[in-house]
């Protein structure tokens, strides 16, 4: 499994398992046990997701090293503000059984988040995490926070995929040493993304699959994967990108996909705002 440097030094796996939606406890812990087996040694998961505690079992079941290990957990909005970062962090790794997390995201720029990122450099200098970063922060958040305090972000975790591909808010991270990380890289297959006839056609000149050619222009743009998956045959098809490239063609080509707007919500929308602080995790 290829991976990157962050700002920092911390080399970070550029695939890795996401478990969002996998609210089923115990077909959270056989994916993770099935991707451990497949290679994968990237794990992403949140407070709010509910599934920490299934995850941290199978990386106990599992029998691979901590220190070949890479995991990541994130902030749910209840828990901005200094205190309770430090107390979710706690909480996250009670649950997920470590002595350490790899990475811990701020989930949304929601709430008192500048306390929260003060909480996360104390627990940075003192080993309880290796790299800290956001996610679904918006290029002037990313500056700003960087502006304001010691540590820049590592990572900001956003929304890419061939609909929404995020070119701007890219420039300013790569500027800004900050690694982009995908979300819902298959657009969680709205547009009938895995029918899609051009990303198909693509996928026909290499044997390879819709997906894997996403995933590999998502690489390609050196944006880091997370794709999701609680089946034993997709979770190896996602990882096994590393075998071909993709043209410049290619590239210009599913260029022409962007629509240049979230196939989900867009986040700056006032009623978003208040959903996303009304929603808890367990």
């Amino acid at each position: 499994m290829q991976t990157i440097a962050l700002n920092n030094g911390v080399e970070m796996p550029l695939l890795g398992l996401g478990v969002f939606q996998m609210s089923d406890l115990a077909e959270c812990e056989r994916a993770v046990l099935t991707a451990l087996e497949a290679g994968y040694r990237l794990f992403d998961t949140a407070s709010l997701y509910n599934n920490e505690q299934a995850v941290g079992q199978a990386l106990h079941k599992g029998g691979v090293p901590r220190s070949e290990l890479f995991i990541t957990t994130k902030m749910w909005v209840q828990d901005a503000g200094y205190e309770q970062t430090k107390k979710a962090v706690a909480l996250s790794l009670k649950k997920l059984q470590l002595d350490y997390l790899d990475l811990y995201l701020i989930h949304q720029p929601l709430g008192d988040y500048y306390g929260s990122w003060r909480a996360m450099e104390e627990l940075t200098k003192e080993g309880k995490i290796r790299a800290i970063g956001v996610s679904n922060f918006f290029p002037e958040q990313i500056v700003d926070l960087i502006a304001h305090n010691e540590l820049a972000p590592a990572v900001n975790q956003i929304e890419v995929n061939p609909f929404y591909q995020r070119q701007a808010a890219q420039r300013v991270s790569d500027e800004h040493q900050v690694l982009t990380q995908s979300w819902a890289s298959f657009a969680e297959g709205k547009n009938d993304l895995f029918h899609n006839h051009l990303l198909a056609g693509i996928g026909q000149k290499y044997g390879k699959s819709v997906a894997q050619v996403v995933l590999r222009w998502l690489i390609q743009r050196g944006i880091a994967v997370i794709p999701k998956s609680v089946s034993k045959e997709r979770i190896l098809e996602n990882s096994q990108v590393w075998d071909f490239e993709l043209s410049a063609d290619d590239l210009q080509a599913i260029a022409t996909l962007d629509t240049n707007k979230s196939v989900f919500f867009d986040h700056r929308d006032p009623e978003t705002v208040k959903w996303l602080t009304s929603l808890r995790y367990e």
